[in-house]
């Protein structure tokens, strides 16, 4: 986006702010084709999409006075929709969520390029994360999600509890749910 791209939305948002809704309605016709896009390439879903966007500019209309955005505005719409689509990953039926799952990562790397560079910095994250988790911690993670053994296989090569195994992996994804919302609030997830 230009400078003068981002000087208008600044425009934009001040009139928002004092409660200029033909802002609120520049903004919502400049952006909100390009949001649904990106949502409805994870979620597959018309009306559920339809939903997030509107739901994202209602609450931006509904918190304008106190709207404080410290990145560009279309990185955080971008983190918004991102943010309300691994929301409704979180909160949809089990089943819902499993086939989301699977080919969440297939619908990354063939949607927008903005998805793919979504993708990618989100992996990076969580890599980093990972990497900063206490060492033991760190080992029992990434024996669960990357070799695929069970609390049992763990605890048997680590010679720990299979509570502790148990432990570990929970402090691990406090960290990761912790780290992994920061950087969704900060770069719209997207």
């Amino acid at each position: 986006m230009t400078n003068s791209k981002n000087d208008i939305d600044n425009k934009l948002v001040t009139r928002l702010r004092e409660g200029d809704e033909s802002a609120l309605t520049e903004l919502y016709n400049t952006y909100w084709r390009a949001l649904y896009i990106s949502s409805y390439n994870l979620l597959k879903d018309k009306e559920l999409c339809e939903d997030i966007i509107q739901d994202i500019f209602l609450g931006i209309w509904k918190n304008r006075k106190s709207l404080n955005i410290n990145v560009s505005f279309k990185s955080y719409l971008y983190a918004s929709v991102r943010y309300q689509v691994f929301k409704k990953f979180r909160t949809s039926e089990k089943t819902l969520r499993l086939g989301l799952f699977e080919s969440l990562n297939q619908r990354m790397h063939s949607g927008t390029p903005e998805i793919k560079l979504m993708h990618k910095e989100l992996v990076q994250q969580v890599d980093e994360i990972v990497e900063s988790l206490p060492e033991k911690c760190k080992k029992v993670y990434k024996l669960s999600r990357i070799e695929e053994l069970s609390h049992k296989e763990i605890s048997d090569l680590l010679n720990i509890s299979t509570k502790t195994v148990e432990n570990h992996i929970t402090k691990a994804l406090r960290i990761l749910k912790i780290g992994i919302g920061e950087l969704l609030i900060f770069f719209f997830f997207l």
